[in-house]
């Protein structure tokens, strides 16, 4: 006869990488990171904070990812802090173009739609985009990287109602604990 499978304490956690908001978190990285090197001066802060935030944006949802295993809470956190960093990078990126009287490109407008449709393609990264942001002007690429945040933020907000719903729903570690080990008193207690 066998055992009755016991529930799992630690749950399997994702692959970062393969979550569309870390691939299109990773190519907004990339783009701010040529930009600030194309279009900001060295001794300017803003290039670090710049390239922070975008780091940032990258970085909370690998680790959010991997802390996922023991805490729940913590993964929400984490991806919550990735998309507040973007949504500072947002800010800067519509500073650069304010302050040098450019213009946002309306989210209708031909390129927006162009850039939304390129950067909505499964597996796209930053080579897909590599000639935009290599040759075209300042107020172009920040456009680019705009459009490409905003995507990145709509899918951040929907991993963030996931995360919500799996928590209300399965807890987290201490109570699957607490679950895991009444289960086992019972499943002893039933033997005895």
């Amino acid at each position: 006869m066998q055992k009755p499978e016991q529930p799992r304490l630690l749950p399997a956690h994702g692959n970062y990488r393969a979550l569309k908001s870390y691939q299109k978190a990773e190519l907004v990285y990339d783009i701010t990171y040529r930009f600030c090197g194309r279009f900001l001066g060295k001794g300017d802060r803003t290039v670090d904070q710049m390239v922070q935030a975008a780091r940032s944006g990258k970085q909370n949802i690998a680790e959010g990812c991997k802390a996922s295993r023991t805490s729940k809470e913590m993964e929400l956190k984490l991806v919550n802090v990735a998309r507040a960093s973007l949504e500072e990078l947002l800010a800067d990126y519509r500073d650069y173009l304010r302050v040098r009287d450019a213009a946002v490109w309306d989210k209708e407008s031909k390129e927006a739609r162009f850039v939304r449709r390129l950067g909505a393609r499964a597996g796209v990264g930053f080579e897909q985009f590599r000639e935009f942001v290599e040759t075209r002007p300042g107020e172009v690429v920040a456009n680019i990287a705009l459009c490409l945040i905003h995507q990145a933020n709509y899918l951040l907000d929907q991993q963030i109602k996931q995360l919500e719903q799996a928590f209300l729903k399965e807890g987290g570690l201490r109570e699957r604990m607490t679950r895991a080990r009444l289960a086992a008193r019972a499943q002893q207690a039933g033997r005895v």
